[in-house]
């Protein structure tokens, strides 16, 4: 059997530097100094005025730091059928008929397959903790 090793005791107490000759406190570091010494008022102003003049890379830097980025927004859509499915599954069926008929996006169906996939995750979680507190109930030593 090996013996297992201790690990060696620090070298340093709390609170002590490693490198006691390092920058003194208070000494900005190159990235502070640099960022103190950019003027952000008199770069915004030249791009927009690069942007007026037609300069598409200026109006779209300025543009994606000023506005935020569209993101699509799904409408909602009526699944005819879709109540009427009494499992899971026969949901799941119906929305791949309706994507495939063309009553439903791609992308939309792809997203109700993943919400349907993940409620059945939790249906199944919640069987089996009623399935395990129900044969801890049974085994349970008497009181």
């Amino acid at each position: 059997m090996a013996t297992q090793r201790k690990p060696p005791p620090p070298r340093w107490k709390p609170g002590q530097s490693g490198n006691p000759k390092g920058r003194p406190p208070g000494i900005p570091s190159m990235a502070a100094v640099l960022r103190g010494s950019i003027d952000v008022q008199a770069i915004i102003a030249k791009l927009a005025e690069s942007a007026a003049k037609g300069n598409t890379r200026a109006a779209e830097l300025l543009l994606d730091r000023a506005l935020p980025t569209l993101r699509p927004v799904a409408e909602a859509v009526e699944l005819p059928g879709l109540k009427d499915a009494a499992t899971l599954t026969a949901k799941a069926e119906r929305i791949v008929e309706l994507a495939a008929e063309g009553k439903v996006s791609p992308d939309v169906a792809t997203a109700l397959l993943g919400a349907i996939g993940t409620l059945a995750k939790a249906i199944e979680i919640d069987e089996l903790m009623r399935r395990i507190e129900a044969l801890e109930e049974d085994h349970a030593p008497p009181k």
